[in-house]
Parts: C-alpha cells; structure tokens; sequence
C-alpha cells in the first residue's frame, strides 16, 4: 500500500503538471497588446512567492526547508525583478516613439511658422 507522502506527492505533481498546462493555453492565447499589463500582474505574483518563500524561511527547522525557502526567496526575487527591468524597458519604448512624434509635429510647425514670416 502506498503510504500518504507518496500519494501526497503524486497529487502535488498533478496539479503541477495542470497548473503548467493551463497556464500555456492561457498565455497562449493573450494578444500582443496585452503582454506588458500581464507582465507587470505577474511580477505582482513574484512579489507574492518572496513573501511566502521567507515564510518558509521564517518556519524552516531542517536544513533541506531552509534550501528550499532560500531557493524560493531568491527565484523569487529574480523573477520580479527581471520582470520589471523588462516591463520597463518596454515602456520606455512607447514613450520614446510618442516623444518623437511629439517632436516631429512640432518641428513641423515650427518649420512652417518660419514660412509664413
């Protein structure tokens, strides 16, 4: 008979594996416009798994807990802040392009203000 960590742990993979799977259809299917509000969401969803990762940090009393709540911590960590720097970084491209636009059209009017003088 199988003893309950045993099955805990296939029940774990299990939801593992969906939670994945759902996931990938569902990003699948996000158009383009949308990916840089999805991404700052889930860089909200990285902040959520510091927290819960320095909980188990916080609660660790083995050595293997503590590896683990580190490694959560510090994933964790890197993701939110990969995310933001990307998140940034793609924001800044579409104010760059307004504020060259804003910059042509002034320029032209400038140009044809010269014109009429």
């Amino acid at each position: 008979m199988n003893s309950p960590l045993q099955l805990g742990g296939f029940v774990a993979l299990y939801i593992f594996v969906l939670a994945g799977f759902a996931g990938w259809v569902i990003i699948a299917r996000v158009p383009a416009i949308l990916h840089t509000p999805l991404m700052s969401g889930s860089n909200f969803v990285h902040g959520i798994v510091v927290v819960g990762g320095l909980y188990a940090l916080l609660d660790a009393s083995t050595v293997q807990q503590q590896a683990i709540g580190f490694l959560a911590v510090l994933l964790g960590a890197g993701n939110a802040a990969g995310g933001y720097a990307v998140t940034d970084r793609m924001l800044a491209m579409f104010q760059a392009s307004t504020h060259k636009a804003a910059g042509r059209k002034r320029g032209a009017v400038k140009a044809l203000h010269a014109r009429k003088h």
